[in-house]
């Protein structure tokens, strides 16, 4: 139980990729963390791109950033859904700049670009946001993981293993 004592967000939007939030939401589980699943508020159930309902703890606006050690932002199309609520937005910055742990993978890059946190940071992501990612002022590196201090990205799901080492280490 090398996580006791953590505790951690996955944040949940409509269309989200079911392997990139279950794996990380049951291996943080495994570890031993406190998991809190954060939607928008905007609906009761979120839908994944299979059709595999989540329902979420609580909203964006009704927790503080201060109460968690890390947030992991699954991809799938939610990242585009998720930068469309401020609350989200807000939510994944103050996080970044208290020193917490941020890890996104896939196309949850676009929550790291909406939230300004990329500049001069080294990420990567699905190849087809790389230019979101350029745009947004980050060094952008196709590997499998990418740890550049507290902040973990990666590509996509055949990648989560190699995620899920540098998260549970990082917190």
């Amino acid at each position: 139980m090398e996580l006791k004592g953590k505790k951690v967000i996955i944040l949940v939007e409509q269309m989200y990729n079911e392997f990139e939030f279950w794996y990380p939401y049951y291996r943080l589980k495994e570890a031993g963390a406190e998991v809190v699943v954060v939607g928008s508020g905007s609906a009761e159930e979120y839908t994944a791109k299979s059709g595999l309902p989540c329902r979420a703890d609580t909203s964006a606006e009704q927790i503080l950033a201060a109460d968690f050690d890390g947030i992991i932002i699954p991809g799938g199309y939610a990242p585009d859904h998720m930068r469309r609520h401020p609350s989200m937005v807000k939510l994944l910055k103050d996080l970044y700049e208290a020193g917490k742990v941020v890890a996104a993978i896939c196309h949850a890059g676009w929550m790291l670009a909406s939230s300004e946190i990329v500049k001069g940071r080294t990420v990567t992501s699905f190849f087809s946001i790389k230019d979101d990612l350029v745009h947004a002022g980050a060094n952008w590196v196709d590997q499998e993981v990418v740890v550049d201090g507290r902040l973990i990205t990666s590509r996509k799901p055949d990648d989560l293993p190699a995620f899920m080492k540098a998260v549970i280490a990082a917190l």
